[in-house]
């Protein structure tokens, strides 16, 4: 199997982000999500969703419900013939969790556990896979990661030079990925 993969951040990149979206209701899916993401499994790379999740530790959903959205937006994928090999997130905030979730963990982007999750469990190369983002937390936990591409989707933020040096590449949206990633 692939020992590839490009590593998605969820709100911002797969879905409009509306802060702390946890219903499928207000889960609005990036125009060119699926066939972004059907190029990528073509070209023979894992997808692997890694994503802050602050919402569940500031209570405003619970680990289910974000559970319960990740089976859904999963099976939208599914239906659009593209697979989700995983999704990992981060239920913790340094500052603003509550109870167990106050914590300064190793899996909140910009720290790199999500994706070493990844690269471990599915004996990926970290040299040959692809972080796309929109925040300089990910190409942060990319580069500490070694992963070979990073990719800033602008998705209407505006970015500080210190994230655009970090990124290889800034385009619009994940749909304008696919072109980049065929060299």
């Amino acid at each position: 199997m692939s020992n590839k993969a490009v590593f998605l951040d969820r709100d911002g990149v797969i879905n409009v982000d509306h802060a702390y979206v946890y219903k499928p209701q207000d889960f609005e899916f990036i125009a060119g999500v699926f066939d972004a993401c059907a190029e990528f499994v073509k070209q023979g790379y894992r997808l692997i969703v890694v994503t802050n999740q602050s919402g569940i530790a500031r209570g405003y959903y619970s680990e289910a419900q974000f559970a319960q959205l990740s089976e859904w937006m999963k099976a939208q994928f599914a239906a659009h013939n593209v697979h989700i090999d995983a999704v990992y997130y981060c239920p913790h905030h340094p500052k603003k969790g509550q109870g167990e979730y106050l914590q300064d963990c190793d899996c909140r982007k910009p720290e790199p556990g999500m994706l070493q999750r990844g690269i471990e469990a599915f004996d990926l190369e970290p040299s040959q896979c692809v972080m796309v983002g929109d925040k300089h937390g990910d190409m942060v936990a990319a580069k500490r990661c070694n992963i070979g591409t990073k990719i800033l989707v602008r998705s209407g933020q505006e970015f500080s030079d210190e994230a655009l040096q970090d990124a290889d590449f800034v385009c619009d949206s994940l749909a304008a990925v696919p072109k980049l990633l065929t060299f």
